[in-house]
């Protein structure tokens, strides 16, 4: 079975029904049928939440991630080993440190990485990245 990490710009595409979105779908409708595994970091999860949050309001974001809430996306906790992956992946490419933890993710799980997120090329070839477009 095939795994998948979502960074934030996989599921604000899949929200806000951006070019990338079909793919995004494709990908949860696999997991839905079980042929896919779809990993997320709470961390980068708390990421999409706080964007809505800052541009919408409460209502707004609770409402959206209310309605993800179904979809088969694992969430996975920022545990101290994660964070420190993260902090690693960070401090050698360059990244964010949210961005580190979709990284951390996909390395752990030798997963591929959905992201439209430019930043992600710094890691060159360390794992598999699926360009959604934007």
């Amino acid at each position: 079975m095939k795994t998948y990490v979502f960074d934030a710009s996989a599921l604000f595409a899949f929200l806000q029904s951006k070019p990338g979105a079909p793919k995004v779908n494709e990908l949860l409708k696999d997991a839905m049928r079980a042929h896919a595994q779809v990993l997320m970091s709470a961390v980068n999860y708390g990421e999409v939440y706080g964007r809505i949050l800052r541009d919408f309001g409460p209502e707004k974001a609770l409402t959206c991630m209310h309605a993800v809430s179904p979809l088969p996306i694992e969430l996975l906790d920022a545990t101290p080993q994660r964070a420190f992956q993260a902090a690693a992946l960070k401090v050698k490419h360059k990244l964010y440190y949210v961005d580190s933890f979709a990284a951390a993710l996909a390395v752990e799980h030798k997963a591929t990485l959905v992201t439209s997120d430019s930043d992600f090329r710094k890691l060159g070839h360390s794992f598999s990245v699926l360009w959604l477009k934007v």
